[in-house]
């Protein structure tokens, strides 16, 4: 199942010691004539005075630069299923290492991760998880890669492109769990050293942005496209559904819409559920019959890999051929069965093509989840 993405069972076991590393300087920002500095990572475009952090709370400017204060230090490490991102495209079974540090540049109410995203203690970061230490230990575990997840990696790019520089040197993969909220500048330097991405897409509304995420809608969407015609990053798109915010059929109906004529049709579309958290526990969870009902809608306007998630549903959550109609990897929560991919990508039932990056055969990692301490390496 496509839960909440959780590490509180992985605190880290160096939670009480002092940072003393080097403040690290960070991109993407210029110095202002008025003595400030406008950081230019995300769209916010925070102007910030010395000592001043952004909305994310981890970019501060520290004597007329922009420092990012959480650089080699995590919020905790687990081996997840390469599914619970979720991607189903991306070598389906495998065991990813997942990882975050602290702070959000969102302001979700209804964040599933606010522990994490809207941390204000950077005592429960763990210190010297350096770029060469995760990436010797998602080596040693055998996992896929390192999935940067928990809060938005956009926030700590600098220090997420250069774990990926080491992972890439040791034959790992490279995967971004985010809301693509950043700028043209960023953009490009960050998906460069990215394998994989799964986006997620909130809501298809400005009101919903501005009001709920307390952002904006548009760069997403730019992200999403300069994913799609300027990368080679896998990517697959997240829609958490919320009842009666953003669940209408009017807004399903134009974001598969969209999606077909923007992205084409075989970018894996997943609709998962909501439950009260945060802000928003005003709200009842989402029902599997919404899911279903979505899912619907999208196969309708031509996607052809849609899936729902946070419930137990294994027609929802598996793969299809789009051309035979034939289970080509079937799953139960995050338990592989049937698997029907010859040749890593091609449907045994009539040759027709999954796009998507697959072994030839499936990783049997299943619905495992350890925490694991950076000590151990």
């Amino acid at each position: 199942m496509y839960q909440k993405e959780d590490c509180s069972a992985a605190e880290p076991r160096m939670a009480q010691q002092q940072n003393t590393a080097k403040p690290y300087v960070g991109r993407y920002w210029k110095e202002l004539e008025d003595g400030r500095v406008l950081c230019e990572l995300c769209p916010r475009y925070c102007h910030l005075a010395d000592g001043q952090r952004g909305f994310c709370f981890v970019r501060q400017n520290i004597g007329g630069k922009i420092i990012l204060t959480t650089y080699g230090r995590s919020s905790g490490f687990c081996i997840d299923p390469v599914e619970k991102k979720p991607l189903n495209h991306f070598y389906p079974g495998s065991s990813i290492l997942s990882f975050g540090t602290a702070g959000c540049n969102l302001g979700c109410k209804f964040c599933q991760n606010w522990d994490i995203s809207k941390s204000r203690e950077f005592d429960r970061l763990t210190d010297q998880a350096s770029p060469v230490q995760i990436a010797l230990m998602a080596k040693a575990m055998g996992c896929v890669g390192v999935a940067f997840t928990y809060n938005d990696p956009v926030i700590f790019a600098e220090y997420a492109i250069d774990i990926a520089q080491e992972c890439h040197q040791l034959g790992i993969k490279t995967v971004a769990v985010t809301a693509g909220y950043m700028t043209d500048k960023s953009r490009p330097e960050f998906y460069r050293h990215m394998d994989a991405a799964n986006v997620d897409l909130k809501g298809f509304t400005q009101e919903f942005y501005r009001n709920v995420t307390l952002s904006s809608l548009q760069p997403v969407l730019d992200t999403l496209v300069y994913l799609k015609r300027e990368t080679d990053v896998w990517f697959e798109i997240t829609n958490l559904l919320i009842p009666e915010v953003n669940d209408s059929d009017k807004e399903i109906h134009e974001m598969s819409e969209w999606i077909a004529r923007e992205l084409g049709v075989d970018v894996p579309l997943h609709f998962t559920a909501f439950h009260p958290d945060f802000r928003m526990r005003d709200k009842p969870n989402t029902p599997p019959s919404t899911l279903t009902h979505a899912r619907a809608i999208a196969l309708s306007k031509g996607l052809r890999y849609v899936y729902t998630g946070n419930v137990h549903d294994s027609k929802g959550g598996s793969t299809y051929c789009h051309n035979c109609g034939g289970v080509l990897i079937e799953r139960d929560w995050y338990q592989l069965g049937a698997y029907n991919l010859k040749d890593k990508n091609t449907c045994a039932h009539c040759g027709t093509v999954c796009p998507g990056h697959f072994d030839v055969r499936p990783g049997n990692w299943g619905p495992r989840r350890l925490p694991v301490h950076l000590a151990d390496f």
